[in-house]
């Protein structure tokens, strides 16, 4: 069950305070969300599909683009992905604004769901405009705001991958069945900073945060733990000072 937040009230970004808890996630989904499409946008506009810059033997900017979901995994149709994309990003954000109301969650737990949110939400973006907001990428530099109509249509944007990290580039052992002789590259898949974001996250989530996420699980399947926290916060509210209240 979450801890009592009357047990420790030494951090500034604790239970205390979640005024300031949903500041942090919100400045977090933004930075995230401004740093993803502004990438996009210049690769979009600067380079063609198929294009590469080679920054280091390790690490290329490689314009491709998916139908899919992250890492250019593919799975169903393109609206059947938008729409659970959506679906997904709105059920994260409900939790979000219901976890930061409970009082019983720390910062760093909320801040690793804001970084698997915002990534979804840059990958949903190009999803559902950059079908009418960008020309076509093939054999050309695609316009922002085309005249016209752009590459597709509402919900059937592609969405834009670039970072490539090649880390080993090299052929499997000839006495290996069936792979021998073929060529072996890692990290093959291609991805996005919204990916990334993604993947850090959930990371982090399961490498420090497991039980508030253990936590939060039980919190929402257990309706007497929401209505004792419930109860909680309504005796700190009226217990507490006025001064601290009106913070």
């Amino acid at each position: 069950m979450p801890k009592d937040p009357r047990a420790n009230n030494s951090d500034p970004f604790s239970i205390e305070n979640p005024t300031k808890q949903a500041v942090w996630v919100c400045a977090i989904v933004l930075l995230t969300l401004i740093i993803d499409q502004v990438i996009k946008i210049w690769v979009k506009t600067h380079m063609q599909l198929g294009e590469e810059i080679r920054v280091f033997d390790w690490f290329r900017i490689l314009f491709v683009e998916n139908m899919g979901m992250a890492f250019g995994l593919e799975l169903g149709s393109k609206l059947f992905l938008t729409f659970f994309r959506i679906i997904a990003m709105g059920l994260i954000a409900y939790a979000i604004v219901i976890l930061i109301k409970s009082r019983h969650f720390p910062l760093g737990f909320l801040a690793c769901l804001a970084l698997i949110f915002a990534g979804g939400i840059g990958n949903v973006i190009d999803s559902m405009f950059y079908g009418i907001i960008f020309s076509d990428s093939h054999g050309q530099v695609a316009e922002l705001f085309p005249t016209g109509s752009g590459y597709g249509t509402f919900m059937h944007g592609k969405v834009v991958d670039m970072l490539y990290f090649p880390l080993i580039d090299t052929v499997w052992p000839s006495w290996i069945p069936f792979i021998g002789g073929k060529s072996f590259t890692f990290f093959d898949p291609v991805f996005n900073f919204a990916d990334s974001c993604i993947s850090i996250g959930v990371i982090l989530l399961l490498v420090f945060h497991v039980r508030p996420f253990t936590e939060a699980l039980e919190y929402f399947s257990n309706p007497r733990i929401r209505k004792a926290t419930k109860t909680i916060n309504e005796e700190k509210r009226q217990t507490a000072p006025k001064e601290k209240v009106k913070k």
